[in-house]
């Protein structure tokens, strides 16, 4: 047989070579994951998130994500984020200038923190009455019509994002905010369209993916962010949350989903991995519930240990079922991780905490630089959120 006659498969792309997200092209496969940035304290785009971006796409990634992004006043889950309003449209285009002056796209991620605003000192909407830990008090049950006007809050950030001009919005699905609730079973006990079954809890966040697509057409690229397990009992996990995936994808309203996993709400080391910083979470917490932290914030932050790319064999669940492109994140520091990722599907990898400590990083690479990330994963850097995210390690 000739050699021309045998099926070879397409070789993998190059982590360094072009990409296409949907309406956009990126000049790599690397993305900077959303990793809230902590500096904006009035609500307003101010020069320090500018640099902060501006200094990441600097660094050589294909797109930078601009994090927790609120689409109304009651979905802010801390005391310090943007609530997407028309008035911020001039400071969003200053950063998209920013970042476009280095070459690379920026997204920016829309999200309503539902029970996790509660311990902004927030009603904190839920699907149903819960308990909040961060609060020490329970959570109001989000009525049929607020929930369809968060819908259309969704879609209204999501035009003053393009209106901006972004590249691409991102919308949260996961970390337990509000869509993310909505999936669980633990946290939907609802008895009306909005809950019982996967297709009535999955009816909310597709709505508002639909109302994203139709607020903004091609004019940018629209991105989920999407646990594929809450890591809890009776939470989401990858049954259910890969049949979520299907209804998303056979919607057609992503041209992209990051999975990822965890609960901001109930288990947040389960996104993190690695060391759990509860002395320094406690004392970044308000006066009023440092004591209480201090006592009873390992049972909050349980400790799991880090293993390089942890999140990709549930990852791999989801490129079997699924034709869409997909991006995976979760403990990435080696280039030949990220090349790893291309080889089993993955059209783009998100780096977080890995461009905290090194910003520069995918240009190190590329230049031929062969070292692991020098992120050691001691997760200090979740203690700085309220005063400007930041590793602990360097100073920048």
């Amino acid at each position: 047989m000739s050699p021309h006659d045998a099926t070879t498969a397409p070789a993998a792309p190059d982590p360094f070579g072009p990409a296409t997200l949907g309406p956009i092209a990126l000049r790599n496969r690397f993305v900077k994951a959303a990793t809230f940035e902590g500096l904006t304290r009035e609500h307003v785009v101010n020069d320090e998130l500018v640099a902060f971006h501006r200094r990441v796409a600097a660094g050589g990634v294909g797109m930078t994500t601009l994090a927790y992004c609120a689409v109304a006043p009651d979905g802010c889950g801390t005391p310090n984020e943007l609530i997407l309003t028309p008035e911020l449209t001039p400071g969003l285009a200053r950063l998209a200038d920013a970042v476009h002056a280095e070459g690379a796209a920026v997204s920016a991620q829309l999200g309503h923190a539902g029970a996790v605003a509660a311990g902004t000192g927030l009603p904190g909407l839920s699907p149903s009455p819960v308990f909040s830990p961060l609060a020490m008090k329970r959570t109001k049950a989000v009525s049929v019509e607020r929930l369809r006007g968060i819908v259309d809050d969704f879609a209204a950030g999501a035009r003053v994002v393009a209106d901006a001009g972004f590249d691409a919005v991102e919308i949260h699905l996961g970390h337990g905010y509000l869509p993310n609730e909505f999936l669980s079973r633990r946290l939907n006990k609802r008895t009306d369209e909005w809950g019982g079954s996967l297709e009535n809890r999955a009816r909310f966040p597709r709505a508002v993916v639909a109302a994203v697509r139709e607020a903004v057409g091609d004019r940018v690229a629209v991105l989920a962010k999407l646990n594929m397990a809450d890591g809890v009992r009776g939470g989401l996990w990858l049954d259910e949350s890969v049949e979520v995936a299907r209804m998303l994808e056979a919607d057609g309203g992503l041209d992209a989903i990051e999975l990822t996993a965890g609960s901001s709400l109930q288990n947040p080391m389960y996104l993190f991995r690695g060391e759990a910083p509860v002395a320094e979470m406690a004392k970044a917490m308000p006066k009023a519930i440092r004591p209480a932290f201090r006592m009873f914030g390992r049972a909050f932050l349980h400790e799991y240990p880090y293993e390089e790319a942890y999140l990709l064999p549930y990852a791999r669940q989801f490129r079997a079922a699924l034709s869409m492109p997909l991006i995976l994140v979760g403990g990435i520091n080696r280039l030949e991780t990220a090349r790893q990722a291309m080889d089993e599907g993955f059209e783009l990898v998100a780096l977080g905490r890995a461009l905290l400590r090194e910003p520069d990083l995918v240009n190190r690479w590329q230049a031929g630089a062969t070292h692991e990330s020098l992120c050691v994963h001691c997760n200090k850097c979740m203690a700085t959120i309220y005063r400007g995210t930041r590793c602990v390690l360097v100073d920048v």
